[in-house]
């Protein structure tokens, strides 16, 4: 996949990628301009192992998406908090039909755990996130989205690639053309899966030939599932991660990604899960405090950057594991979270990434996005200030950052 799937496309941009062709992003598209770059893009099929016959059935349908094409484009204006979006992606309904989910397929998850090592609960969850348990797999067509983002251009190589992949899945039998359908970004079936991910990871689990995660039997696409977390380095027995409390005089400094202590080292610091006991020892694990340090605060292993991979939006993580904890009995989250707070805007996270850089704590990129980059900054501006450097870019935070200029 690398993550790339409907819930992704949901929560964040993608990256642009390298332009294949010398097309202007400002340029109008249209459908004869599609038909055009398909004549243009045929040899390049071809010589990735396309059939002429197959690119030519397939392609002779594929028509211009434009609705498609201004879904991409518009993404970054998306924002919403974490507490927003856990109460939506972790609802009452949402726990429920897991619960109901995990016991219909149970001898499958079953199965496809001991096989794969990546727990029945954490394969439902993502399930559940991605299609509503296979309720909302998509209807659009696959080829006709990615071949209107692949000509669109502002990120042709990455759409490029994914024409070729749904190409190479009808070519292989896994499907047919008439089902090749997913969501309007391309992500398909019940997990979600972009095309080259499909390629790379999904499995052919009850063994009829097929790779099919279209299907309504769901046994292929949660075994394909679990297959790209293995894949990407899953490690059994390892749990997501753990809520945790933050102890009064905390250095929170130390609340960073690239901070890795076992739980008995941060139980020494005073850092103990929702029940105030320690955690037990499953590896190196980080603090990751989504909202700053007014919110729920969460230690974090290696399997939570395992799931990254899948959708790299700490959000979107949080929430996988947190359903699986809640399909499976769990407590609800105890912290609290800022609610006085919104999402800043994409406008506001350019300004905050200029307004940072300009008084000397250089964010490095002005591309809207706060990752680790900009939440360093953040920190580093904090500490100059003698706040509490949680990192957290909210728009009070803005707002000081604003009267210091």
């Amino acid at each position: 996949m690398r993550g790339v799937s409907l819930a992704v496309m949901l929560m964040m941009a993608l990256p642009i990628a390298g332009h294949a062709r010398s097309l202007k992003v400002d340029q109008p598209r249209s459908a004869s301009g599609l038909r055009d770059w398909i004549t243009e893009f045929r040899p390049k099929a071809l010589a990735a192992g396309i059939s002429a016959d197959v690119f030519d059935s397939a392609m002779a349908d594929v028509v211009f998406a434009p609705k498609v094409v201004e879904r991409d484009r518009n993404q970054s204006e998306f924002t919403k908090t974490i507490w927003d979006y856990l109460d939506t992606a972790v609802s009452d309904l949402r726990i429920s039909n897991g619960q109901a989910a995990l016991k219909r397929e149970q001898k499958a998850l079953g199965e496809i755990e001991a096989r794969y090592g990546v727990p029945a609960q954490i394969v439902t969850a993502i399930w559940g996130l991605e299609s509503a348990y296979g309720t909302f797999r998509g209807s659009d067509p696959v080829l006709s989205s990615m071949a209107s983002l692949a000509y669109d251009a502002r990120r042709a190589a990455f759409f490029e690639a994914q024409v070729i992949a749904a190409l190479r899945i009808v070519q292989d039998g896994d499907t047919s053309l008439a089902n090749l359908n997913g969501s309007w970004a391309g992500a398909m079936g019940h997990t979600q899966f972009m095309p080259g991910s499909f390629i790379d990871h999904a499995v052919d689990w009850n063994g009829d030939g097929k790779r099919d995660i279209w299907a309504d039997d769901p046994q292929d696409a949660l075994a394909s599932a679990a297959a790209y977390l293995k894949d990407n380095g899953w490690i059994a027995g390892q749990p997501w991660g753990v809520e945790v409390r933050i102890p009064e005089g905390f250095d929170y400094l130390l609340a960073n990604r690239e901070v890795m202590k076992n739980p008995t080292e941060w139980a020494q610091l005073g850092i103990v899960d929702a029940q105030c006991q320690a955690v037990a020892d499953h590896g190196a694990a980080s603090i990751l405090l989504p909202a700053g340090a007014q919110g729920a605060a969460f230690m974090v292993f290696k399997n939570f950057e395992v799931l990254e991979s899948y959708n790299t939006a700490d959000a979107y993580v949080i929430a996988v594991g947190h359903l699986a904890d809640r399909i499976t009995g769990g407590d609800a989250l105890q912290g609290n979270w800022p609610l006085e707070d919104r999402a800043l805007s994409y406008v506001e996270r350019i300004e905050l990434q200029e307004l940072l850089t300009a008084q000397g704590f250089d964010t490095q990129k002005i591309d809207a996005k706060i990752g680790p980059l900009t939440v360093n900054a953040v920190r580093g501006w904090q500490v100059a200030q003698g706040e509490v450097p949680d990192g957290y870019a909210s728009p009070r935070f803005l707002e000081r950052l604003r009267s210091a200029r």
